[in-house]
């Protein structure tokens, strides 16, 4: 049974780097965009990883601009705007596709352990579903990402344990995260 120890991605340089070298943490692994109305989540992110990295804890952190071109700028960019904004340390990687014929192996197995199971209620939520459709339509089958900031946990043997949307309460996430640590 293959587990995200089993997939290498790329680092902001462009070098291989094996996600087995993260064998025995629990991660959240999130793709990310600099100019969305979830950025903000980069700060409550941050503050989790300084509480709870001591314990195990990684985020790692997948820039993505295949939602409404909100994360447009290069690697550097990004990663300076994210460390000069909200000062996060978090590891950071290359950005990527998360959708599509180009989705990186990695968010497609993600995104196959736990697939999108909706927004949630309320009139927010509706409105981000419909507009993440219209944005999606072009991947069909191959949307496996509905929008920025969706969170996947994953327990120390390299399981994934949930998927958040980026509707989930912050909160939420930091429970679930202090349960599998």
């Amino acid at each position: 049974m293959a587990t995200v120890y089993d997939f290498t991605v790329k680092d902001m340089q462009g070098n291989d780097v094996s996600l087995s070298q993260y064998a025995g943490k629990v991660l959240l692994i999130v793709n990310t965009a600099t100019g969305c109305g979830f950025t903000p989540h980069y700060e409550p992110l941050e503050a989790m990883y300084a509480e709870l990295r001591d314990q195990g804890f990684e985020i790692l952190d997948f820039p993505c601009n295949q939602f409404a071109n909100q994360a447009p700028g290069s690697d550097e960019d990004i990663h300076t705007f994210c460390t000069v904004k909200f000062g996060t340390e978090f590891p950071q990687f290359a950005k990527i596709d998360v959708n599509g014929e180009t989705a990186d192996p990695l968010f497609a197995f993600l995104a196959t352990e736990k697939p999108f199971a909706g927004f949630g209620k309320g009139l927010k939520n509706k409105a981000l579903e419909k507009f993440s459709t219209m944005n999606n339509k072009e991947f069909g089958d191959k949307a496996y990402i509905k929008w920025n900031f969706t969170k996947f946990l994953v327990d120390r043997e390299g399981n994934v344990i949930t998927r958040f949307e980026p509707t989930c309460e912050m909160d939420e996430v930091k429970k679930a995260v202090v349960a599998a640590l």
